[in-house]
């Protein structure tokens, strides 16, 4: 249960009522990530909007490397609730529980491929302790085959799993086994 209320899916009236029906046609179901958001309907739509521009847009980084950062950060920064839900996404495309678990563990220990590698380390680093990234640190992405969009897209993502670890953290969002599941990835 989150520390603030929030409006569930049938009690919600007008815009809300609205935008979840939206998000269940998009993704299956409504996320408590986004529930959290309900009694501001407009900045719910404007952040669901973000979130699915950064995770589903086509071009630039593949689902599976967006899902990576994602799950990376979240572990980072200790969120439980976003970890376990980009978990199961990364897992969508790999398939391979005990690699998911290495990753869980430790980001460090798990085999991936170089390129995957330097934008982990890049995602550690600005989630760390981001005023030690440095025109480097991007050309090291460069270096590894990204391209400017990829770099500017992982940093997108990196920053907004870090805003949104903070939201799920600061309003006590919480998971059930059967939330965390079932989405359309």
């Amino acid at each position: 249960m989150p520390w603030i209320r929030v409006v569930d899916e049938p009690e919600a009236q007008g815009d809300l009522a609205r935008i979840y029906e939206a998000i269940r046609e998009a993704r299956g179901k409504v996320a408590n990530i986004l529930k959290v958001q309900s009694l501001l309907p407009e900045t719910m739509q404007q952040h669901l909007e973000l979130y699915v521009a950064l995770m589903f847009r086509p071009g630039g980084l593949r689902r599976e490397q967006r899902e990576l950062i994602a799950t990376v950060v979240s572990v980072l920064n200790d969120c439980a609730y976003c970890t376990r839900h980009h978990a199961e996404a990364l897992n969508f495309y790999w398939k391979d529980e005990e690699r998911l678990q290495k990753l869980l563990e430790d980001y460090r220990q798990v085999e991936l491929s170089p390129k995957d590698r330097a934008i982990v380390e890049y995602a550690a680093q600005l989630t760390r302790s981001p005023s030690s990234v440095t025109e480097q640190d991007v050309q090291t992405l460069r270096e590894a085959g990204f391209s400017d969009e990829e770099i500017l897209q992982a940093n997108l993502i990196v920053s907004y799993f870090n805003f949104v670890n903070r939201v799920a953290l600061g309003l006590g969002v919480e998971f059930s086994e059967e939330e965390a599941k079932g989405y359309k990835y």
